[in-house]
């Protein structure tokens, strides 16, 4: 993510010393807004993003480890 301009802030290293998106307790990116379900920094974020296609095997892999889990309102 290094040409990437993601704010650093929403970074973190992983144990091989790369640069990842963070991830909140709920397991999903701290960029994503949990009510619209749409990424806050769409027009920054990384080329990882930008290549995913939504609805192929990886995405639908990942959407079977990581369950949407409905906010409740306060």
């Amino acid at each position: 993510m290094a040409d990437d301009a993601v704010p650093e802030q929403l970074t973190r290293r992983d144990r091989w010393g790369g640069w990842i998106m963070h991830r909140l307790d709920d397991g999903w990116c701290v960029a994503l807004d949990r009510q619209s379900m749409l990424c806050t920094i769409y027009e920054q974020r990384p080329l990882i993003c930008r290549e995913y296609q939504a609805g192929d095997h990886d995405c639908l892999e990942q959407r079977r480890e990581l369950p949407l889990r409905r906010l409740e309102s306060a």
